[in-house]
């Protein structure tokens, strides 16, 4: 079924749904838990921990997810090194969905007065670095990322500033009926369920069963899929 009215805004997440950068994740958490004396991790498991942002990722595999460390000196040094490591090899394995770049055009050439954007949780500078060496920037008024704001999606703070920020740019109020949240997980949902904007789940992406326990408006078998709800006459 296509969207009621045609979304004003758009906001995609970033990993696993415009990008697999599963490998380079992987790689970098394996890569730091080598360097900690630590036994590496299949990629499945660490495919798990993905969607939260890079210091909920490192805490998760070095053991600590709910924080209970009190060693912090210890996961800063952790979190520092996945940083630097994946800053030098984010692009190693990484790439574009396919379609995206196409469906993304499409979006463009056929509702312009639609805006776009990105909101993840993972750091912003990488997701810059990312969608510019992809090509993806032109397409976006705005990238943030887990690092921009004080708090992480599902919180929808960063989405309300993006809503508040089209609607400078648009010259009207943007309201969260007419924005789609576009992403691969249940974090994704939540962030649009929270301020009231729509969603669309991505099952080709890194936690598709994750969608089970927030289902989206809509699900995304392939990024064409966001065609057939955006694009679609309401008429």
């Amino acid at each position: 079924m296509p969207l009621a009215s045609p979304p004003r805004l758009i906001v995609f997440d970033l990993d696993g749904t415009l990008i697999d950068s599963r490998v380079d994740l992987c790689n970098s958490v394996n890569a730091t838990l080598a360097h900690l004396g630590k036994p590496t991790l299949p990629e499945a498991v660490i495919s798990g921990y993905i969607g939260d942002g890079a210091s909920m990722l490192v805490r998760r595999a070095i053991g600590d997810p709910e924080g209970d460390i009190t060693d912090e000196q210890y996961v800063t040094k952790a979190l520092t090194f996945f940083l630097d490591y994946y800053r030098i090899h984010k692009l190693d394995n990484t790439y574009l969905y396919p379609g995206v770049l196409e469906a993304l055009q499409a979006i463009r050439a056929t509702h312009p007065q639609t805006l776009m954007a990105v909101l993840t949780n993972k750091p912003v500078h990488p997701s810059r670095d990312i969608c510019a060496h992809f090509g993806l920037s032109p397409f976006f008024f705005q990238n943030y990322g887990g690092n921009s704001f004080h708090t992480k999606k599902p919180d929808p703070h960063g989405l309300e500033a993006l809503i508040a920020e089209a609607s400078t740019l648009a010259g009207r109020t943007i309201t969260p009926a007419e924005t789609i949240m576009v992403g691969d997980t249940d974090i994704d949902v939540l962030t649009a369920r929270n301020c009231g904007a729509r969603s669309i789940g991505c099952t080709f992406g890194l936690k598709p069963h994750s969608l089970e326990d927030a289902p989206p408006d809509h699900l995304a078998h392939t990024p064409a899929d966001w065609l057939s709800f955006i694009l679609a006459d309401p008429q």
